[in-house]
């Protein structure tokens, strides 16, 4: 099955992002024929400073591969290196309707929380069917909170082939499901939007710095604690082993373990559990030109597949 999934470089990527889809995205490519790209035109979106989005670009391609993506098994390439997406965008926006796109809850809450609302924002929708559209993809893993535009893109491919003809392949949305939701140091879910986030590959003292600030609240140590209920539990959940995790459960529910301790196994634990992937992207930054490479030959092949969706997509609505 053929499955799709982009990621903006909207910013350094943090454990919430690797726990809440990465993984999964990694452990798809083994039994799948798996497209993944990087979103550069989505990040325009919020209007980057042109160095930056360079930079998070470079940073999403090596810590995939850092983390275990294969370019052998995965087609890996930078959004804006197959500029006929922005094409099929074009024409899928002109059969798309106003309310279709006013209904998406995404854009209402972007707003909500002060991004300056733009057309790009708006019409997100429609490039993110066209990503979808014209590499004929049929499964789109996405968190619940994107189900609505996967929804979006189904209801345009539909349209296009009721208006046209059946071209456009109707994809199914693959809900991931996280080990569990990854908060941040603030409590709140995880997100570079917050500034709450735990980088997967910033320094060590950055790391430590950040997971000794997570807010707990201010049950006195010989109290017992309920697990279930703090940040630094779900967070150690996602790294610790099963019998590990018990025995902190155990502690917590008898009383006497403070937040202190608690804090500085998960320093522990997540420096352990990237240590091998923060050597690998190490070794990656010293021949950038092998990332390059990567991304240009998943380009070519994105690009072959994306230029026969699109050829017969104007045919069908009278373009030369």
């Amino acid at each position: 099955m053929r499955v799709l999934s982009g990621i903006q470089p909207s910013g350094r990527l943090h454990i919430g992002n690797y726990f809440g889809a990465m993984r999964q995205h990694l452990q798809l490519q083994h039994d799948n024929e798996s497209f993944y790209f990087i979103a550069d035109y989505h990040a325009l979106t919020s209007s980057p400073e042109p160095k930056q989005l360079k930079k998070y670009t470079l940073d999403v391609a090596l810590d995939y591969l850092a983390l275990g993506l294969e370019p052998e098994k995965t087609v890996f390439w930078r959004q804006s290196d197959v500029p006929l997406v922005a094409e099929l965008a074009w024409i899928l926006s002109c059969i798309t309707p106003m309310g279709l796109l006013q209904r998406c809850v995404s854009y209402k809450d972007k707003v909500a929380q002060g991004i300056t609302a733009n057309h790009g924002l708006f019409a997100y929708p429609v490039l993110q069917a066209a990503d979808i559209l014209i590499l004929n993809s049929e499964l789109i893993p996405v968190g619940a909170d994107q189900k609505q535009h996967i929804e979006v893109t189904r209801d345009i491919a539909i349209r296009f082939n009721n208006q046209y003809r059946e071209i456009l392949t109707v994809p199914k949305e693959h809900i991931l499901e996280s080990v569990a939701i990854v908060p941040g140091i603030d409590g709140r879910k995880m997100s570079k939007s917050y500034d709450n986030t735990i980088g997967i590959f910033e320094s060590e003292s950055q790391i430590k710095k950040k997971i000794m600030s997570i807010q707990t609240d201010s049950t006195p140590v010989d109290e017992p604690k309920d697990p279930d209920k703090c940040n630094i539990m779900a967070l150690i959940k996602l790294v610790a082993s099963a019998d590990e995790l018990g025995q902190w459960q155990e502690k917590y529910r008898k009383g006497g373990t403070g937040y202190g301790d608690v804090k500085k196994r998960l320093l522990q634990l997540v420096l352990e559990y990237f240590s091998p992937y923060r050597q690998k992207r190490l070794d990656l930054q010293s021949d950038l030109s092998y990332v390059e490479n990567v991304l240009q030959e998943g380009a070519e092949k994105a690009g072959k597949v994306a230029f026969k969706t699109l050829s017969k997509v104007k045919k069908a609505v009278g373009l030369k």
